[in-house]
């Protein structure tokens, strides 16, 4: 099990840790509610620093990202950041991921922890064509996400630049907690605002500290991966392992937006068939309408009983006090307030297909 830098910190701060990914984590400290409703009001902060950082570099990186990921590469200026996935040659997803571009031939990918060996290998296996520069830096990072409305406020009393004026999807390298070369950019997995920085190892406890300390005036938490997972769910955000995997296609999942079809990328003709024809299954959301917590796995029904899919993600949502989820059911269930029935111990529990995110 791998430790991360700030373990020690986690430790002090009462976390109560847990495996994930390979990793002992912080999955709590004061509990789950209290700290997702921290960042939805004030101000979290949280270390995610077992997500992958991948650099590709020299003249041929843009040329293998965009054949290996979905989204437009191309269209990144330097400091920009996008959102896109990693498409497999059979219709599904290696690993959806962030692309920043930090120079002018030089791209920083952050990737799922889970997916790491994985995506690192299927980046060097489809290298060898294009002959980019591909390093792996992960251990040279640590990454705390600070998330929340008053996040951007932390910020002033920490960075010499106002992060509450940078453009959203966006990275510049400055100074913070009077650490030098920290990558600071406009992206998170909360929907709550805020900035994510990337921060040398050796130096990540002096900006933890930082944090923790000018944000007392902001009522900061620091906030566990139970809590990440909660907030995410909120926004309809996917996740690896639970919304796309190997075999889901990524149209199914609406991520079509995120795909450009102008350009020539893996299992590009199996995702252009999937949407000009449609998937069978489509990704919703749902809300609880009795009483009741969908759980991953759980059967998705109709009123006359039968099983039309499954629940990906499902919980109680902080923020709403009810039942929520996400599935893929059958096309002809998937629109906007369609009864749908969650079979929780042999009991079918009304439910309503809902516009996504649950909270705004």
């Amino acid at each position: 099990m791998k430790l991360l830098p700030l373990h020690a910190q986690h430790l002090a701060l009462g976390a109560k840790m847990g495996p994930f990914a390979g990793f002992e984590m912080p999955l709590t400290y004061k509990g789950v509610t209290a700290e997702h409703l921290c960042v939805r009001e004030h101000v979290g902060v949280f270390d995610v620093s077992h997500m992958g950082e991948f650099l590709v570099s020299g003249e041929n990186a843009l040329e293998l990202l965009q054949f290996t990921t979905s989204n437009n590469v191309a269209a990144l200026s330097v400091g920009d950041a996008q959102y896109a996935y990693i498409p497999n040659a059979t219709g599904g997803v290696v690993d959806d991921l962030l692309i920043y571009r930090i120079e002018e031939h030089t791209y920083m990918l952050v990737v799922n922890a889970s997916n790491m060996e994985k995506d690192w290998q299927w980046f060097n296996e489809q290298n060898k064509v294009f002959g980019a520069t591909l390093k792996n830096a992960t251990d040279e990072f640590v990454l705390l996400a600070v998330q929340g409305p008053k996040a951007h406020d932390l910020m002033k009393k920490l960075t010499p630049i106002d992060t509450a004026t940078q453009k959203s999807f966006t990275v510049v390298q400055t100074a913070v907690g009077g650490v030098d070369k920290v990558w600071v950019a406009t992206t998170g997995y909360t929907g709550a605002g805020g900035v994510e920085l990337y921060i040398p190892a050796s130096q990540s406890a002096q900006v933890w500290e930082a944090l923790l300390s000018e944000g007392e005036a902001f009522n900061i938490q620091p906030v566990g991966l139970a809590a990440r997972d909660t907030l995410r769910l909120e926004m309809g955000y996917c996740l690896y392992g639970h919304e796309l995997t190997e075999i889901t296609s990524p149209i199914a999942a609406r991520l079509a937006w995120c795909t450009d079809f102008s350009k020539a990328f893996v299992g590009a003709k199996l995702l252009a068939k999937d949407k000009a024809e449609g998937t069978q299954q489509l990704r919703i959301g749902f809300t609880m309408i009795e009483r009741g917590i969908p759980r991953q796995g759980y059967p998705l029904v109709d009123a006359s009983g039968n099983t039309i899919g499954e629940v990906t993600s499902g919980t109680s949502s902080p923020s709403l006090g009810v039942g929520i989820g996400m599935g893929y059911v059958h096309r002809d269930n998937a629109k906007v307030g369609t009864e749908i029935f969650v079979k929780i111990r042999e009991k079918h529990i009304k439910a309503n297909v809902t516009r996504l995110p649950f909270v705004s």
